[in-house]
Parts: structure tokens; sequence; C-alpha cells
């Protein structure tokens, strides 16, 4: 369990990581299964409930066809919410996995690495992916995970040393929008599925909530050595990154396909501090794919 590989199985993901936001997975698998319930109440008692809507409709068929109805959505919604769970489910855990050894594929050269930066390192499924590549090339290099959390981290250090990558890990608590590190700092800036959290207090489509989300973006590059490269995965904004990043004159940003994650939209954008400053915004290139 100590080594890892480029496709793993769910149950080992699991047992190493565990799964944040495990009250959404059970509030939707309760009602799919309260929505299941209902549906078989339908069936059986079927009579029963049609003999009710037609105390509420005049008409049979009317009294039919709603009873038909109700059960008809009542199915839908436990399969629909059936559905969404095991989307959950299988973006908290197999998706990021995978994403995460996109992410690290899109450095081409990892043997010049000396610093790479986590940015909401989490349960740190990203962040040992990065310190095992960096095991793998023989690098003397280390990967920081930040994090706004101190127990966090130190969940986030427990399963480096699972996964046989401590020794290329450090995790540290600070404010992602002010990140707690010198200019030109890091070789590599990577982030999967965090961003998008960063202003949430002041909800997701607020200017305030979008300035956040920029800062962090602004403090990414900031960090970021001349030449180095950034990789963002991330959900529904990304747009907004790609226009921040040509503002700030970076070369290369290519934007992945889409990839369905958490049943919302996701997609990944990499890109490269220039070495000098250039004049007019950044080529962006669609349908990148590693």
């Amino acid at each position: 369990m100590g080594k890892s590989n480029s496709s793993r199985d769910w149950t080992q993901i699991y047992a190493i990581y565990g799964m944040d936001q495990w009250q959404t997975l059970l509030f939707l698998l309760c009602h799919a299964v309260l929505f299941s319930l209902l549906s078989i109440i339908f069936v059986f008692y079927f009579d029963s409930i049609f003999h009710f809507f037609q105390a509420l409709f005049p008409s049979p068929s009317a009294a039919r066809f709603a009873a038909g109805f109700s059960g008809a959505v009542t199915s839908i919604s436990a399969v629909c919410l059936f559905f969404a769970a095991a989307n959950f489910l299988y973006s908290a855990g197999p998706l990021h996995y995978e994403m995460a050894q996109r992410m690290v594929g899109s450095v081409y050269d990892w043997s010049s690495v000396k610093l790479a930066l986590d940015i909401g390192c989490g349960r740190g499924i990203l962040l040992n992916s990065v310190a095992t590549q960096l095991k793998k090339t023989g690098s003397s290099g280390r990967v920081v995970g930040l994090d706004r959390s101190k127990r966090t981290t130190l969940s986030t250090l427990r399963t480096a040393n699972v996964e046989g990558v401590g020794e290329y890990v450090t995790c540290k608590e600070g404010d992602v929008r002010s990140l707690p590190f010198e200019d030109n700092y890091f070789d590599v800036v990577v982030s999967a599925v965090f961003v998008h959290t960063v202003g949430k207090e002041y909800g997701h489509r607020t200017v305030e909530a979008a300035a956040e989300r920029m800062r962090v973006v602004g403090e990414m590059v900031r960090v970021l050595k001349p030449g180095g490269v950034g990789v963002v995965w991330d959900l529904l904004h990304v747009p907004e990154y790609v226009r921040r990043l040509q503002e700030l004159k970076m070369e290369d940003i290519r934007v992945s396909e889409r990839v369905t994650a958490f049943m919302v939209s996701s997609h990944m954008v990499s890109f490269r501090k220039p070495s000098q400053h250039v004049v007019g915004p950044g080529e962006v290139r669609l349908d990148w794919r590693c």
C-alpha cells in the first residue's frame, strides 16, 4: 500500500484518505432510500392512493393520472438521488486520484523541481501524488501542502507516511489569500478542487467571492518562479481563472476538456510563468489532453 499506481482500487483510496463531506453523501443516500420506499408504496398501494386522489379530483381519469404521475416522479427522484450519490462517491475518491495523476503528468520535467506547493492540500491525494513523482525521479525536492486547518495538515502528514513519501512532504497551516511564502519561491504550484471554496462566506456568485478567488490565483502566480508551472483543477469558476491568468501575462495557458465532478462541470488549467515580462494577453489552448 506504500506505493502509488496510476490506477488504484476504490477501497484502497478510501482506506488511506477517507472522505471529505461524508454528510453530503449520507444526505443523498438517505433521501434516495426514502424515495425508493415511497416508490414501493406506490406500487403496492396504488389503488388506495388512487382513491385518495379521487377525493381531490372529480374525474377518475384525472385522479389516476395524478396518482401515476406522483409515483413516476417519486421513482425518478430515487434514481437521480442514487446517481448523484454514486457520482459524489466517485468524484471524492477515484476521480480525484485520477485527476491528480493527470495534473502531475502535465509537468514535463520533474527532475529539476526542488520545491512544489499544493494549495488547499486537504486529505493529500494530490500532495502525495506530487511527492510520489519526486520520489520516482530521484529528486531531492520537497512538496509543501498548505491548508487552513492544522488538524487537516496533521492528518495529511499521516497519509504521506502511509504512501511511503513522508520524507518528501511538509505541511503548513496558512491563509491561501496571503500565502506565507516569498515571491518566486516554488518551481511548481498545484491545487485541486479548492479555489472555488474561497470566499464562499460571501456566496459563490457574488463579486466579493470572485475577488477572493482572484486573490488566490494572484498569490499562486506571485510565489511561482519565473519559468515555473502552475496547474489548477477546479469546479465552476475556471473561466475566471483563465481571464486572470491572461491579465497576469501567463504563458502556455491550457484548458482541459470538461470533466463531470461532484455533479458539476470541472476543468483543469495549466500555465507557465514567463521568464520575462510579456506584453499582451496570453494564448489559451482548449481541449488539452494529458
